[in-house]
């Protein structure tokens, strides 16, 4: 092989290296655009499976459910069994249906959407409310009025922008009825999500989480973790759009 002959074939090997490597950078960029522009195909794309154990769940009482005579018929797949005449929630239904929820709930910060914190409980107001403002959102946790959805613009008068979802954390009013939110989100299309205690109805509410609605400790617990899974979707919007 002549001299001339010898150069060109390494100048061809070096000019194939350098296009396997720029093709290699290239599908490593398409990849990393299309991570961004697709998260729903990422089962937890924002990680809030790693906010909670099931041992947090069971330290914040929330296996803890109502008496048994309470026990609506729908919740009966959510049941794990009973102990001193108390239902006790299946605690590895509960993780899985609260990490669908926190991840619903980080996909709606992510695209900037409004999110609105419910309640009726008079003792868990506060903790409502901070967590709430420390996430940026907003929070009723006082008496329902009705036609706040289906009729905002008399109400408000004027145009008002609806949620793009509330998050309840008792779906049943101080009268042990179906709280007006539940119905009214649903007749406008706002997708829920619900913490449904043993005495409740989980059938119209999109994301439901079984668990105690009563205790202290799982409320907090529950404002924490939707707290922070706002805050993730937020967090992640501002690096992708940076």
């Amino acid at each position: 092989m002549k001299y001339w002959q010898i150069i060109v074939f390494v100048f061809r090997i070096l000019m194939e290296t350098s296009s396997l490597k720029v093709d290699k950078l290239t599908y490593l960029k398409d990849n990393e655009i299309k991570e961004i522009a697709d998260p729903l195909k990422f089962p937890d794309y924002f990680g809030v499976r790693k906010l909670y154990s099931v041992k947090d769940l069971f330290d914040a009482r929330v296996h803890y459910g109502h008496k048994e005579g309470t026990l609506d018929p729908n919740m009966k797949p959510y049941i794990f069994g009973s102990r001193l005449g108390h239902l006790i929630f299946d605690l590895d239904r509960t993780a899985e249906m609260l990490q669908d929820a926190l991840n619903f709930t980080a996909h709606i910060a992510y695209r900037g959407g409004i999110i609105l914190f419910v309640s009726h409980a008079p003792q868990h107001t506060l903790t409502l409310e901070n967590a709430a403002k420390q996430a940026g959102e907003y929070a009723h946790a006082r008496e329902w009025d009705f036609h706040l959805f289906t009729n905002s613009e008399k109400v408000y008068s004027g145009v008002t922008r609806l949620p793009d979802l509330v998050i309840l954390f008792s779906t049943l009013n101080p009268q042990m009825q179906e709280h007006t939110a539940v119905k009214d989100a649903a007749k406008m299309c706002i997708p829920t999500i619900g913490i449904v205690d043993s005495n409740s109805n989980p059938n119209l509410i999109t994301y439901p989480v079984p668990g105690n609605d009563d205790s202290p400790a799982a409320v907090q617990l529950y404002c924490n973790l939707f707290r922070d899974a706002i805050l993730l979707g937020k967090s992640k919007r501002l690096a992708v759009s940076s």
